[in-house]
């Protein structure tokens, strides 16, 4: 896999804020990357040093559209945590 496969998109949520001044940044990522293959696509990516990867498995919620109903895509979220010596990730700095 390509990196550019494996970091899929930045969660941007409430909770993914307030991490980013602990630099702990959270992704989608591919649903068969494991912890070491994204620790390794966030290092090249973004030019930074990884601490910790936290990674988990979420399922898709029920969507109904009149009589219809279906699930949305299962994905899988990580967690990424920078050491303290490392630069932050500047896109994520032009979001708050």
């Amino acid at each position: 896999m390509m990196y550019e496969d494996i970091i899929i998109r930045p969660v941007l949520t409430e909770k993914g804020f307030d991490g980013i001044e602990n630099k702990r940044y959270t992704f989608v990522v591919a649903k068969k990357a494991n912890k070491t293959q994204i620790k390794a696509a966030v290092e090249a990516l973004f030019s930074v040093k990884v601490d910790s990867v936290n990674t988990v498995n979420c399922h898709g919620k029920l969507k109904r559209m009149g009589r219809n109903q279906g699930y949305t895509p299962d994905y899988k979220k990580a967690v990424v945590t920078l050491k303290e010596d490392s630069k932050a990730i500047e896109y994520f700095n032009s979001l708050s």
